[in-house]
C-alpha cells in the first residue's frame, strides 16, 4: 500500500526521514485547518442567505398588510356587513301590489 512512499524514503537517513514527518504532519494540519474553516464559512453563509431570505419574506408580508390597510373600506363592503333594517313599504307600492294581485285574481276566476 505505501511501497511507492517506502522506495523514495529507504535512502534517507534518520534525521531526514524525521523531518519528512514532521511536515507531512504540519501539511495535514494546515489542510485540516483549512477545510474547517471552510466548513464554518460555507456554514455562516447559508445561516446569512437564510436571514436575508427570511427578511424580505417579512418585508414582502408587511409590504402586502400595509396595502392592505391604507386603503379605505368600500362602501359596497360597509354596506354588507350592516345589519338589514326593518322592511318599510310605502302606500303607493302597497297599492301597486293589491292591485296587480287583483288582476291575476280576476283573470283565474274568468
Amino acid at each position: 500500500m505505501f511501497k511507492f512512499a517506502c522506495d523514495s524514503i529507504e535512502g534517507l537517513t534518520l534525521n531526514q526521514k524525521r523531518e519528512t514527518l514532521k511536515a507531512l504532519k504540519e501539511s495535514i494540519k494546515a489542510d485540516a485547518a483549512r477545510a474547517r474553516e471552510a466548513k464554518i464559512a460555507l456554514k455562516t453563509q447559508k445561516a446569512e442567505s437564510a436571514e436575508v431570505r427570511r427578511a424580505n419574506a417579512i418585508a414582502k408580508a408587511q409590504a402586502k398588510l400595509d396595502k392592505l390597510l391604507s386603503k379605505p373600506v368600500g362602501s359596497k363592503a360597509i354596506k354588507a356587513n350592516r345589519k338589514p333594517s326593518k322592511v318599510t313599504t310605502l302606500q303607493v307600492e302597497a297599492r301597486e301590489a293589491n292591485e296587480i294581485a287583483r288582476k291575476f285574481a280576476s283573470k283565474k276566476t274568468a
